[in-house]
């Protein structure tokens, strides 16, 4: 069962492999803005290749608004450098390894595969954004493969939100 993360509380730890080397260590990152992580659920899914694919368009504009990334699933080695290389996703960070106990922890949803062409357990979609003293600002998950953030109107509010100082939503537990 996964749980919900608290905005504006410290996330849970995240460190896995890259795609090319070296690892993702969310407590290493240092943004201007935020950390954005976008949770895929791994090479079988076409929607995530076109997620990621625009992902990795919008990529340099998410950097120059202070922004680090990187795409993360529970696909092993093999599968998310063959999603990389095929998917054109150049200059995007993605990790792999990701744990069914790692996606409950950030109040993901798993589920278990129904047809051949899927992995046997993955992750279904996350999108985070992380502050650079690693609370959380913003959250999406989705227990389906469809409902997804606009990438684009997400990047237009990011200027708004750090001019702003605009406050974590959700906080309230009275």
């Amino acid at each position: 069962m996964s749980h919900k993360l608290a905005p504006d509380q410290p996330t849970p730890p995240l460190s896995l492999p890259l795609v090319g080397g070296g690892r993702f260590e969310l407590d290493q990152e240092a943004p201007e803005a935020f950390t954005m992580i976008v949770v895929y659920r791994g090479h079988h899914c076409p929607m995530c290749k076109s997620y990621l694919t625009q992902l990795a368009a919008l990529r340099e504009r998410f950097e120059d608004a202070g922004f680090s990334i990187v795409a993360v699933s529970m696909n092993d080695e093999d599968l998310a450098t063959q999603s990389h290389r095929e998917w054109a996703l150049d200059g995007l960070r993605v990790a792999y390894g990701l744990t069914p106990q790692m996606a409950r922890d950030w109040g993901l949803w798993v589920s278990k595969a129904f047809k051949p062409s899927e992995q046997e357990i993955f992750a279904e979609p996350g999108l985070f954004w992380v502050r650079p003293d690693g609370r959380l600002y913003l959250v999406d998950i989705a227990n389906m493969p469809w409902p997804r953030p606009d990438l684009e109107f997400l990047l237009s509010k990011a200027p708004y939100a750090l001019a702003n100082d605009y406050p974590a939503r959700g906080t309230y537990d009275g």
